[in-house]
């Protein structure tokens, strides 16, 4: 009886208190002391610019990721099997097993979501309820900037999507919305770009946000799209079968208007962006030597020494916060340093290097295929990992191993105890060192790796900042037009701008041969920039490009006559070298070209959604 008196005493203390609880208004009226009301932000200045500033964290880690969209491309290959990336290099996307990219940037809900907090920003900035007008401009001017970026994402991956430029709230009658033509979509973002222009102009912005320059960029590079070949459905339609019997084609690019205004409309865009900003020692007038044309490069790639001058919008990292994006070294160096070789260059890529002279490499010449790493774009020098590149100390544990600290991805013969025997380098996949982790390609990325010996990559974070748009981006759109517009001097102008700059000499090319030459040195210039990807589709080139199986290459070091080699090292004095180029195995991947490809399917739960949507041609 005890306890079950308690029990009465305790629930009648219990309604005691919820009514003297409930008569204290208040204590009724108290705020979380850990939240802030969607209320309380629009009226603060300080709060509405932390909405907006968190509407960037939508950038993710830039490109830096552990599976990289170049390994979806001819640039690299993903070394580890089951992420996803064969379901596009393969062509074996569809509505249920949609890509596996791992990067909100590239996903449909992702970038949704962001669109809805750009919408939320631009509504309640609309009347600002705070004093300082200039900081709602340029919070209104960043919002509008972001919106674009997200939808020009989701532009140049699906084609033609449904424009939402409002806040959905849960009293809303309808949530689903049809896809808007590719025309549509292409007017909206050109317009965020130039209302965002309007309200940044003249401002001086933070390195990571958005600027009048970026908003000229992004709208550049809108337009370059929209004009190329996959967006214009004459051309489409004479190029693949499977755009030409789909029914919805405004879904994917231009049916009327025309197509040279639209160039020139991409001209002039690329135009506004070199006239309105600077960029990298863009102004040299013969080339530089190969050594500056090497460190130019690298200096573009890391930010560094007046390279940072050519970005335009970037996602930067500090050591300070631990973040997947500031990891691309331990992500892609060699297994040999304890890296995990993630995204791996194919021969396919290494083969597009120019010689220094500016002619193409060919296997087919002898004294190419004795050396083929000699004397080749200085670029190249920057972006690839070799064997025998000199590279950094090794770690304690393999130093004795490998004191020249030289990249080993061949075979090669030692004397062990008086016997010849084949060695297997450091960083290939017989390696005595994390072999797991070995390249399947016989490269390494150098680019966005910084080669500071005193940086170790398997433990220390980089501060190499994700370029999204850069200088460099817009001289190419500009000559691309130009090209397109028949204007060939021009072209040529800004090409060679960007090749003396790397040491190359002067492109004299015409016609074709321009146009080859100009989609080679975008190629060279924008590696693993993401630029690939969308490039190769746009100029309706992926069924070469994309449809060859990745080639790798094979390096054999036989000793020569007399040679005593017990520790090896990269050294022609007592090595003949032989390199073999070969195919992929196709049992780890296999390349294909699908013409379905070209736009990437939308998820069966978004068509289950949404039953207003149409899906791509092919799926």
């Amino acid at each position: 009886m005890n306890r079950i008196k308690h029990i009465y005493i305790f629930i009648a203390t219990v309604i005691a208190a919820s009514f003297t609880v409930s008569c204290n208004d208040d204590f009724v009226s108290t705020k979380p002391l850990d939240q802030v009301s969607e209320a309380d932000v629009w009226v603060d200045g300080g709060l509405a610019e932390a909405f907006v500033t968190e509407i960037y964290n939508g950038l993710n880690d830039g490109g830096f990721n552990e599976e990289m969209l170049a390994s979806t491309t001819d640039e690299a290959i993903f070394t580890h099997p089951g992420r996803g990336v064969t379901t596009v290099t393969e062509s074996r996307s569809n509505p249920q097993d949609v890509i596996n990219w791992g990067d909100p940037r590239l996903r449909w809900n992702d970038l949704y979501s962001r669109i809805r907090a750009t919408n939320i920003a631009l509504e309640n900035l609309a009347e600002p309820q705070f004093e300082n007008t200039d900081l709602a401009d340029r919070l209104k001017g960043e919002a509008r900037f972001m919106r674009a970026f997200f939808y020009h994402q989701l532009l140049r991956i699906w084609g033609g999507i449904p424009i939402i430029d409002e806040a959905y709230t849960l009293d809303a009658e309808d949530f689903s919305a049809p896809r808007n033509t590719y025309e549509e979509c292409v007017s909206f973002i050109v317009a965020d770009c130039d209302e965002a222009f309007s309200l940044l102009d003249g401002k001086s912005m933070e390195s990571g946000r958005a600027s009048a320059a970026a908003a000229l960029a992004l709208k550049s590079r809108v337009l370059v799209y929209a004009a190329s070949d996959l967006h214009d459905i004459t051309t489409a339609s004479a190029n693949s079968s499977v755009i030409s019997s789909f029914s919805n084609t405004a879904l994917l690019g231009y049916t009327s208007g025309d197509r040279t205004s639209r160039w020139q409309a991409a001209q002039t865009a690329a135009k506004a962006v070199l006239d309105y900003t600077d960029g990298y020692m863009t102004s040299l007038t013969a080339p530089v030597t190969a050594e500056e044309g090497e460190q130019n490069y690298e200096n573009i790639s890391l930010s560094k020494n007046g390279g940072e001058a050519e970005l335009i919008f970037a996602r930067y990292f500090i050591n300070a916060k631990v973040e997947d994006g500031s990891r691309a070294a331990l992500d892609n160096g060699p297994n040999g340093y304890h890296n995990w070789a993630g995204n791996t260059p194919t021969q396919n890529l290494v083969d597009d290097y120019e010689m220094m002279d500016g002619s193409s490499f060919d296997w087919d010449n002898p004294d190419h295929a004795e050396a083929p790493y000699e004397n080749r774009d200085p670029r190249f020098y920057a972006t690839i990992l070799y064997d025998g590149a000199d590279w950094k100390p090794r770690t304690a544990d393999v130093a004795a191993k490998d004191p020249a600290n030289q990249i080993q991805t061949g075979t090669y013969e030692i004397i062990f105890e008086g016997e010849k025997v084949n060695y297997f380098g450091l960083d290939t996949r017989q390696s005595t060192v994390e072999d797991w982790n070995g390249t399947r390609t016989g490269y390494y990325m150098h680019k966005f790796i910084n080669k500071d010996p005193s940086i170790i990559d398997q433990n220390t974070r980089q501060e190499i900042p994700w370029p999204e748009l850069r200088y460099t981006e817009a001289m190419l759109n500009y000559a691309e037009a130009s090209i397109e517009l028949g204007q060939e001097d021009e072209a040529k102008a800004w090409l060679n701008k960007i090749r003396f700059r790397a040491g190359m000499p002067a492109i004299t090319e015409t016609g074709d041969a321009l146009k080859d030459q100009y989609r080679n040195e975008r190629r060279v210039e924008l590696v693993y920039e993401e630029h690939r990807f969308h490039d190769v589709r746009r100029w309706m080139i992926a069924p070469e490009k994309f449809g060859e199986q990745a080639k790798i290459i094979l390096v054999e070091g036989k000793l020569k006559t007399g040679a005593n080699v017990t520790l090896y090292e990269y050294d022609t004095d007592n090595y003949d070298y032989t390199y073999t180029v070969t195919d992929l195995d196709p049992g780890f991947e296999n390349r294909q070209w699908l013409d379905k490809m070209y736009f990437m399917p939308l998820e069966r739960d978004e068509l289950n959604r949404n039953e207003s949507l149409i899906q791509n041609p092919g799926y």
